[in-house]
């Protein structure tokens, strides 16, 4: 759906929802964490306008953005991209869940990435 020398976006040949696109580095970069911000930006720039026509011309109620980085966080192809998933309604079968951690020490998990920035 979009190519320029530095990204690539397309349609997920395994789509949660109707217009799921995916836009990639032509570069390979691992996941996210790795790549340069000058091409993070690029990817992020057309990630947002395809969420824009998805909303415009798809007629989605909403968007997810989403990264993920490493297999622990559900990666499971080894390069850098970003999911752009139209959203219809609330119930249309894709959930993310947060479920919240109780018993954290707040201050402290702050203050170890606070000192390590």
């Amino acid at each position: 759906v979009y190519e320029d020398e530095d990204v690539l976006a397309f349609l997920d040949i395994n789509p949660v929802t109707y217009g799921h696109t995916l836009v990639i580095s032509k570069e390979h970069y691992s996941t996210f964490l790795s790549t340069p911000k000058a091409i993070m930006n690029k990817v992020m720039n057309v990630a947002q306008r395809i969420g824009q026509v998805q909303i415009e011309q798809l007629g989605a109620k909403g968007v997810n953005i989403l990264i993920n980085s490493y297999e622990a966080a559900g990666q499971v192809v080894p390069h850098f991209h970003v999911h752009v998933i139209p959203r219809y309604t609330a119930k249309d079968g894709f959930r993310l869940e947060f479920k919240e951690l109780k018993d954290v020490n707040l201050p402290k998990v702050a203050e170890e990435i606070k000192d390590n920035l």
